[in-house]
This record gives C-alpha cells, structure tokens and sequence, in this order.
C-alpha cells in the first residue's frame, strides 16, 4: 500500500482554529457524550485527507447520523488507528517522551475505560505533563497543558503515516 506523511502543521492550524468553536460542516455531538473525539478526527483528518470507509472498521464521516464508530467514539477510534492497514491515518500506542504535535493523548479519568481525546498542540518539554500542550472539545480547550486534567490513566497515539 502507498503511503504518505502525516501533514502535522495542518492538524494543529486546524485545532487552533476550531477549538474553542464548532466547525458548522460537522455534528456537534456536545449533548450525546461528547464532542472531544469527533473534534480529535477532524483535526486528524485535516492533516490526512484521507478517510478510510470501510463499512464498521474504517473511519469516516459524511454526516451525524452516517459515520464510522471510530469517528466519534474514544475506544474506536484508538482501535482503528492502531489497527489500521488500509487507507487513512495509522498509528501505534508510544510514550509521553516520543509524542509529536498532532498526535494524541487519550484519559481514563476513572483508571477503567478511557473516556476524552486530546490533539497535542504544542510541546514545550516532553519530560513533563506540564510541558505539553493540547487542543480538545467537550471540555473546549487551546493550548492547555495535560497536567490541567485530573486522570487515572492516559496512553499516547502516535500517528505514523497515511495509508492511499
């Protein structure tokens, strides 16, 4: 399969832009759990251009009511990233001190399911929470730091490369 390279300046323009308001081309899904993971997608997407739209497993989305799973759903969406062979973004589990801008970070505010995606925006210093910055909806933020959140758990996404 041909690949190409993740356009990670592009992901955080995006987030810059839309964090702290809705892009009126995508359902806000505020008041049905949540909008942060479908906000994650976007600015994934924004630095991708490639959706993959295989039937329950791809990443997709066309409208609020016809959109993969892994569009707008925390466990779905790490699943298919680090899964994914085919079209769109593919990613690996990593470490806080290999992260990038415009991959993500992903809490478990009870230490059981995850359950909020952040899209890293900006790292000032991997060695610390502090140190990296983030975008998300749901609770809108720009440029906080992880260490703002009170978690249990967190695990980091590294996006490796576009699947064409």
């Amino acid at each position: 399969m041909k690949q190409k390279e993740y356009n990670r300046e592009a992901t955080v323009e995006y987030a810059k832009k839309w964090a702290l308001k809705r892009n009126p081309n995508y359902y806000n899904f505020d008041q049905v759990g949540g909008d942060c993971t479908s906000f994650a997608s976007q600015c994934i997407y924004a630095g991708s251009k490639i959706m993959n739209y295989q039937k329950d497993l791809g990443w997709y989305y066309h409208n609020g009511n016809n959109k993969s799973p892994s569009w707008s759903g925390v466990e779905y969406l790490y699943q298919f990233l680090i899964n994914n062979k085919g079209a769109g973004p593919q990613g690996m589990e990593t470490t806080q001190n290999n992260v990038k801008i415009g991959d993500l970070a992903q809490l478990s505010f009870t230490g059981e399911k995850f359950e909020h995606t952040l899209v890293i925006v900006d790292i000032e210093s991997k060695f610390t929470l502090r140190g990296i910055k983030i975008a998300s909806h749901t609770f809108d933020s720009f440029n906080k730091p992880i260490s703002a959140y009170n978690f249990q758990k967190i695990r980091w996404i590294h996006i490796e490369k576009i699947g064409i």
